[in-house]
């Protein structure tokens, strides 16, 4: 399994990073820089500076999400890592309605796809997933995506066959002379694994952001400079069980500055 994911992964990752970058295959892309500062997290450090780099894509047979945060923690070090880490997502999905030429809409659905995702980050925690997704159209939001993924982790601690269920969002609101936007995403696996290593326990990691577009309300231009605050709840962080002994469910809020290029 995990060598069929591999090679799906490189698959993706060949189409939507290479061709999509020859000319007309390529349809839109946007890439950003975020800053991220606050405290009260949980398992790790209670005080982070996070910055975090981001890349979208549409292309002709799909659309890619990567993400690389580099984290820093303030006053104490992190047991495992030290003063900061790294963590990323590479998220390619191809859509069967592009590949096949056809509208496959139905109802609030807009699409079907075939969603991949990898995750990588400092120490034991490379996970693989794949799954089916769908693009909803939903009054008010700009977009809606709606992904399920089966987990495969690299290793052999427990994560292994576990569902998650990942809904991403983006809303706007308009206010005087800008906009509010309120955009996300909610991971929620679903159930348990077990093996001799541990227990990987059901989770859901809730994360919106909302932003003011600045840029906008300055007249330096739409869409490009945002302020406001990341909300993020995590219960049983990691799939770490919370218990009284060790706190493992993350309620916190982090300031941001947001700059789209």
């Amino acid at each position: 399994m995990k060598r069929t994911v591999n090679s799906l992964m490189l698959a993706g990752t060949l189409l939507g990073g290479g061709q999509a970058m020859a000319g007309d295959l390529l349809q839109w892309q946007n890439n950003s820089l975020t800053y991220l500062w606050g405290k009260n997290f949980t398992v790790n450090p209670q005080i982070q500076q996070t910055v975090t780099f981001e890349h979208a894509d549409a292309w002709k047979y799909g659309d890619n999400f990567f993400f690389l945060d580099r984290i820093f923690y303030n006053g104490k070090e992190d047991g495992n890592v030290g003063p900061n880490t790294y963590y990323g997502e590479f998220s390619p999905r191809l859509s069967l309605g592009k590949i096949l030429d056809k509208n496959l809409s139905f109802g609030p659905i807009k699409d079907v796809l075939l969603a991949f995702t990898y995750e990588f980050g400092e120490g034991d925690n490379e996970s693989y997933l794949l799954g089916p997704a769908f693009d909803l159209a939903i009054p008010g939001f700009d977009y809606f995506q709606l992904n399920f993924y089966q987990r495969q982790t690299e290793g052999n601690r427990p994560g292994d066959g576990v569902w998650q269920i990942t809904p991403v969002w983006s809303y706007t609101i308009p206010v005087g002379n800008s906009d509010v936007l309120i955009d996300g995403f909610m991971d929620w696996v679903v159930d348990n694994d077990k093996n001799a290593r541990g227990t990987y326990h059901a989770n859901l990691h809730f994360n919106p952001q909302v932003k003011y577009d600045l840029g906008k309300a300055m007249n330096w231009g739409d869409k490009q400079l945002y302020v406001g605050f990341e909300y993020d709840y995590w219960k049983n962080k990691y799939g770490i069980e919370d218990s009284g002994a060790f706190k493992t469910t993350q309620d916190t809020a982090s300031f941001l500055v947001k700059y789209h290029f």
